[in-house]
């Protein structure tokens, strides 16, 4: 083995390593608050439509009337789902992960992209406002095709409603109540960005080799889709249905078996997906503006018991490791109750974050550098045949 005096400090999973700048979104270590571009995120999720959200993520400020204005006529006339990919996806097992079926969808939007090999600003802004706008009908066509067992027929969007709503009408072909919209509105929010987490990074080191936009939104769903970053809104409904969903149930009863059950799972050293996070030391700042949201979805169906579940599992992590859920916690019962399928929810995170990792696919783009780190070497010394 080589000598390990004088070896470099290592940094495991790059922890504490600043690898860059970025003007997108940060932590506010002084309030707890995730910022893009400087604004709370719980600020534009009382009172910004997602297309707006979208357009202070891609620009640095929020648009005015006139900018939201055209920019939302943009994003509407790219809402169909493309035939090729419909074909494509009908061509994929029902039973295959949904995820599979978003990066497969992802990659071939690129190859057939008109401005594919054009990486200039205007065409990479271009590129992120066309896959922004198309993501709802491969998600929302993803769960029509694995409900109806197969190919089926998509849900043609409307230019007179806007993303939140249309989104809900793709997925379950009828207009959602207003209160099911803003829930929606809210969580696409709460999940477009969030500084250099593992799948942004991702995108950003293939878009530090000058590969294409869509490319890195496919390395970034790859990343996202292992259990260690993503999926843990599913994971979430998993833990729920483990511990089974009883509608008719007491909140009280619920709380009680949600308790119960966490006591034996951390007895039994049983990792729990939804809660702690890495970036907040104090409690994942997003969690209360999704916790109302869910409130009002629990209110707005009826379903005290999934309120009970909740806080029993929350209680119970609370009192035994002090540690707080993240946005994950509340997504993904939310999403359960708007009617999404389990598997779809990390599809949703998607369709949400690619604001975020566009963001900063231009962003790195403006002002490159290859991330190329170097490695310590710790194998056999110098040998020979």
């Amino acid at each position: 083995m080589t000598d390990t005096q004088n070896q470099p400090e290592i940094n495991k999973g790059l922890d504490g390593v600043v690898a860059d700048y970025t003007a997108i979104s940060k932590v506010n270590p002084e309030t707890n608050s995730l910022l893009y571009r400087g604004y709370p995120v719980q600020e534009l999720a009382a009172k910004l439509p997602f297309e707006a959200v979208a357009y202070l993520l891609w620009n640095g400020e929020i648009p005015t009337d006139a900018q939201l204005a055209d920019f939302t006529e943009q994003e509407r006339s790219h809402r169909a789902l493309d035939q090729h990919v419909k074909a494509t996806l009908d061509a994929l097992p029902v039973d295959c992960h949904p995820m599979d079926s978003v990066r497969t969808a992802v990659s071939l939007l690129g190859a057939q992209h008109p401005q594919a090999g054009d990486n200039s600003p205007s065409a990479e802004l271009q590129k992120a406002t066309t896959l922004f706008a198309q993501l709802p009908a491969v998600v929302a066509y993803e769960q029509r095709r694995r409900t109806a067992g197969g190919p089926t027929e998509p849900v043609a969007p409307r230019d007179d409603l806007d993303y939140a709503q249309n989104f809900l009408w793709m997925t379950f072909g009828e207009e959602a109540d207003a209160a099911v919209v803003d829930a929606f509105r809210i969580s696409m929010v709460l999940y477009a960005e969030h500084s250099f987490n593992a799948s942004t990074f991702t995108a950003r080191v293939i878009t530090s080799t000058l590969s294409d936009l869509h490319s890195a939104v496919t390395g970034a769903i790859g990343a996202l889709k292992g259990p260690l970053h993503g999926g843990a809104n599913e994971a979430v409904m998993h833990t729920f249905d483990e511990i089974g969903i009883r509608p008719d149930e007491s909140e009280e009863d619920a709380k009680a078996r949600a308790k119960a059950w966490m006591e034996r799972a951390l007895a039994e050293r049983k990792k729990v997906m939804g809660f702690g996070h890495r970036v907040y030391k104090h409690g994942d700042s997003r969690v209360p503006t999704m916790k109302k949201a869910l409130d009002a979805m629990i209110e707005h169906f009826g379903r005290q018991e999934i309120l009970g579940l909740y806080h029993g599992l929350e209680q119970a992590m609370d009192e035994a490791k002090a540690i707080k859920p993240n946005l994950d916690y509340p997504a993904g019962p939310t999403y359960h109750l708007m009617g999404f399928d389990t598997e779809l929810f990390t599809p949703l995170f998607i369709a949400a974050r690619i604001t975020g990792w566009t963001a900063h696919i231009m962003e790195q783009r403006a002002a490159n550098s290859l991330i190329r780190p170097l490695s310590a070497y710790n194998g056999p010394d110098e040998r020979h045949l």
